[in-house]
């Protein structure tokens, strides 16, 4: 009885200290000010009903294979584009170049796309890339970085950092001159891209010209209150990851540091939990009414303070990373919106050649 007795107080006094380990910091004060959406919610496109009923039906029968999980997203989002697409080997790393007509060599955008952590390819999100080398004429490289449950979180995070290392020695076609450089995202490809802005700022190495975030995951302990708040309303995230997000917060994140391979509020893994100063100038564009809208108004909000310039667009009603989807008009204005973003910072650090 005694030693069943011991043994049950040595797990609770475990779980006590892992539970401190692992907290995230209070962040509510970053809440607010809230950004106002850039439309009203009357305006919100009838097609935007459309993709909630496809994103219904994706749900409903995503599988639980891997394999069969990474096709059914691609087969959602993949589209035919009018491109050059160059296959690439980026230090061991697979990935593609995606040029549209007149795309500049010397200026590239490194795009990391989102799914998870376990799905998602450059192809699944081609529609994204496409429309950034198109609208911005930018060479845009896009890497299928490891991903779980295969690898852990860190490795994506590693691959992240690889590519950008050798982005800026490498362009299209052997093209070596660097000019420009952003960086972009989505979803959990939005938390790389502000991680490795963070990591790259450390480094000491060349800062990207601009970075872009599409509805990113900023903080991995989840503590924004929106990842509550807004479960009914978030049809993408909402049916998968509903249940986890209920569990209490100390277990969750026990859960996802052996996935992760980090605990859960390590900057690298939570870039909202780290130093914020000296970043590049950053564009986040978010839903008011996703899950992880908190994250992005906290993020936009401390950077902010911190003195970086980060500008927040946030859409009402949307679904996650509704950018992916190629038939909204609202699609149109964001990744509009996001290529005015780049070309505004393009030719600002390019050296000027002597005629």
């Amino acid at each position: 009885m005694y030693l069943i007795l011991t043994i049950l107080l040595g797990i609770i006094f475990l779980l006590a200290i892992l539970a401190y380990r692992y907290r995230a910091p209070d962040h509510s004060d970053f809440d607010e000010p809230k950004t106002n959406p850039i439309i009203p919610d009357s305006e919100v496109s009838r097609a935007h009903d459309d993709a909630v009923n496809t994103l219904q039906q994706f749900t409903k029968n995503a599988s639980t294979d891997i394999k069969v999980a990474r096709q059914q997203l691609e087969d959602l989002f993949y589209r035919e584009v009018d491109a050059r697409i160059v296959d690439v080997d980026v230090n061991g790393i697979p990935g593609e170049w995606v040029l549209a007509a007149g795309a500049d060599p010397s200026r590239r955008l490194l795009y990391l796309h989102g799914g998870g952590f376990r799905v998602g390819s450059p192809r699944s999100h081609r529609h994204i890339t496409y429309e950034l080398s198109r609208r911005a004429g930018v060479s845009v490289l896009a890497i299928d970085y490891r991903m779980q449950p295969e690898f852990k979180t860190i490795h994506c995070h590693e691959d992240a950092q690889t590519a950008y290392r050798w982005i800026l020695e490498n362009g299209p076609d052997n093209t070596n001159r660097l000019t420009s450089l952003f960086v972009a995202g989505d979803s959990a490809g939005g938390n790389l891209t502000l991680s490795v802005i963070a990591w790259a700022r450390n480094q000491n190495h060349r800062p990207v010209d601009g970075a872009i975030a599409f509805a990113p995951l900023t903080d991995a302990t989840f503590s924004s209150p929106t990842w509550i708040s807004n479960l009914k309303t978030d049809p993408f995230l909402g049916p998968g990851i509903g249940a986890l997000i209920k569990m209490p917060r100390f277990l969750l994140a026990l859960m996802m540091r052996r996935a992760s391979g980090r605990p859960v509020n390590d900057p690298m893994l939570s870039p909202l939990l780290g130093n914020l100063d000296g970043l590049p100038i950053t564009l986040i564009q978010v839903s008011r009414d996703e899950m992880l809208y908190g994250d992005a108004q906290r993020y936009a909000n401390k950077a902010n303070r911190a003195g970086s310039s980060v500008s927040l667009q946030v859409w009402p009603k949307m679904v996650h990373v509704f950018q992916g989807f190629s038939e909204l008009p609202e699609t149109e204005v964001a990744l509009a919106n996001a290529a005015d973003f780049i070309k505004s910072q393009i030719g600002r650090n390019e050296p000027v050649v002597a005629a």
